[in-house]
């Protein structure tokens, strides 16, 4: 995490004088706010990731002695189908759509965005994929039909 506190520190102290050069060239205030808010921002940033650093074991990244077979390994679950992102996408469409054409384009919008958002949410707390570990017998047995002849999602 160094590497990339380090790289946002950069570019916090990058805006510093590019902020300043752009307010006396342009008296703009709309973008000089902008890039004093994108120096505040990099520095929120910079200052996690560094902070988060000290407090952890060094990643096989921040060193340089780590071999490439130290980063193999399990990084985390992600989803390998799901329709909600598109669903989730198209919902924050009809929302901006709704800035441009009228309030009631909003409404439905922001209905829709509920909706996908707790389904995306919860995609993984309800029928077969409820937990992964659970198995067609073991729904079964507590009375629970399943939502797929398959067993685990992926199958």
């Amino acid at each position: 995490m160094k590497v990339e506190g380090y790289l946002f520190l950069f570019l916090a102290v990058f805006f510093v004088p590019v902020t300043i050069i752009y307010w006396i060239f342009s008296e703009d205030p709309t973008g000089t706010t902008a890039l004093a808010l994108t120096f505040g921002l990099s520095s929120m940033v910079a200052y996690y990731l560094l902070f988060t650093a000290r407090r952890m074991e060094a990643r096989p990244e921040d060193r340089p002695d780590a071999e490439i077979s130290e980063g193999s390994g399990e990084i985390g679950f992600f989803s390998p189908h799901s329709w909600w992102p598109i669903a989730l996408a198209a919902s924050a469409m009809m929302v901006g759509y709704g800035l441009i054409f009228g309030a009631w384009v909003g409404v439905i919008g922001v209905t829709f965005l509920i909706i996908t958002v707790f389904g995306f949410l919860f995609e993984y707390y309800v029928g077969i994929n409820r937990t992964q570990s659970q198995t067609l017998g073991a729904l079964e047995s507590m009375g629970e039909a399943p939502t797929s002849p398959h067993k685990f999602l992926g199958d």
